[in-house]
């Protein structure tokens, strides 16, 4: 630029005007990228030696943990209502999988209402069930057969399932089952009798078998809303 400026006074003043408009904006620019450049170099120097990860490998782990076991906790509720698959065992199993996980801090009230109930759903299922059939006056032959027949509706093994949808073959295995159950060991009445009586029994051990199984299920429910309350992952992530 200085060897330029020294040819200007030779140029035409029409010339000579625009080369020094020229240069003072030029310089200008100059000077405004130079400073610039300075205050970027300050900010840089202000950053830290270290950059945080931007991914805290834990975390995540924990996370991708907890989910799976809700989906299993949620497994264990549909479990709950459905004979013949495991429900609030799994709950309690889940939870008990998570406090050697993340340690058992803060999960006291999850894992005792878990617990209790699974008492609960076990004192629930003899009620509901023995009791409930003995109060129409059920035989064990009647129980037993109840208990096949849900069995067999349950995997549509019964010639009259051939479908082998799960939720009607347990009712009408559970009904053919107790009744046939009773039926066969009712041989002391007559057939009308005999009718009857086994009818009231495979009715009365269905309606037991799915109000256990809806109060079991309401158990589990609540177990998994206590969990989910009590460990968010915003309380430990």
């Amino acid at each position: 630029m200085t060897a330029f400026s020294a040819f200007a006074p030779a140029l035409p003043h029409g010339l000579a005007q625009s080369y020094q408009q020229v240069s003072q904006w030029v310089a200008s620019l100059t000077a405004a990228v130079s400073s610039s450049l300075v205050t970027i170099a300050h900010s840089l120097a202000s950053l830290p030696a270290q950059v945080p990860t931007a991914i805290d490998a834990p975390a995540v782990w924990h996370l991708a943990v907890y989910w799976l076991l809700v989906l299993v906790m949620a497994v264990g509720v549909v479990g709950a209502v459905v004979p013949a698959l495991p429900g609030i065992t799994l709950i309690v199993g889940a939870i008990v999988v998570w406090g050697l996980v993340a340690g058992f801090v803060g999960l006291k009230w999850a894992l005792g209402v878990a617990i209790a109930a699974l008492v609960l759903s076990i004192a629930i299922d003899y009620l509901a069930g023995v009791l409930g059939a003995q109060r129409v006056g059920a035989s064990n032959w009647g129980q037993i057969g109840a208990f096949i027949g849900m069995f067999l509706g349950l995997f549509g093994l019964l010639p009259l399932l051939p479908t082998g949808i799960p939720l009607l073959g347990l009712l009408v295995g559970t009904v053919l089952g107790a009744f046939v159950g009773e039926f066969l060991h009712r041989r002391e009445l007559k057939l009308l009798q005999r009718v009857k009586q086994s009818a009231k029994v495979g009715l009365a051990i269905v309606v037991g078998t799915l109000v256990g199984n809806i109060l079991q299920g309401v158990l589990a429910l609540i177990s998994l809303i206590v969990f989910l309350v009590t460990t968010w992952p915003g309380n430990w992530a």
